[in-house]
């Protein structure tokens, strides 16, 4: 494996265990607290989001496999102009405001405010414009080969965009209120 794969492997890994730890730290030391961090999203609509974070995920694991296991870093042109290593600042900056998002979210909810409000908002617009700048990376992605992997990669980061960037960032901070009491 190509050391700019495992690096980008090792953002992952890295970069995941921070997001899923983030999300278990939540959900243990806020119990009782659980359905406020949706934030005030209607009920109907609940169960489109849950769907979409479902396939999000699957989307995930389909562009990053592609990335990781289907190009060759070496020959990789993003645009035209950039390397593979861009895919280290776009993974960056949807892992760690990932991470960011349920501590960020809870601390609106102990302390409820304008600063943190935004700041929750904040890390989900990242989240959702990174995975727009992935999309974009793989739209304009050269070689595309296998074919059939590239097509499921964009597949995957089209869903994964579609969560992040319209039912977060636009969505759920849409219904964030300021104070998320009962």
């Amino acid at each position: 494996m190509h050391s700019q794969a495992i690096t980008l492997g090792g953002i992952n890994v890295v970069g995941g265990l921070l997001v899923l730890g983030s999300y278990a730290q939540g959900i243990i030391t806020h119990p009782a607290n659980r359905d406020a961090l949706w934030g005030g999203v209607p009920e109907s609509v609940r169960p489109v989001y849950t769907a979409g974070m479902l396939l999000a995920a699957a989307g995930y694991f389909a562009f990053t496999y592609f990335i990781l296991f289907r190009l060759d870093p070496d020959q990789v042109r993003i645009a035209g102009r950039f390397g593979y290593s861009l895919f280290f600042l776009i993974y960056a900056l949807i892992l760690v405001p990932s991470a960011m998002w349920m501590p960020l979210t809870y601390a609106s909810l102990d302390h409820p405010g304008e600063a943190l409000r935004w700041t929750t908002r904040l890390v989900l617009i990242v989240v959702g414009l990174a995975s727009l700048g992935l999309l974009a990376a793989l739209l304009t992605l050269s070689p595309k080969e296998p074919a059939w992997a590239h097509r499921l990669a964009v597949a995957g980061i089209a869903v994964f965009s579609i969560q992040t960037a319209v039912l977060d960032a636009i969505v759920w901070s849409v219904y964030f209120p300021g104070s998320m009491e009962g």
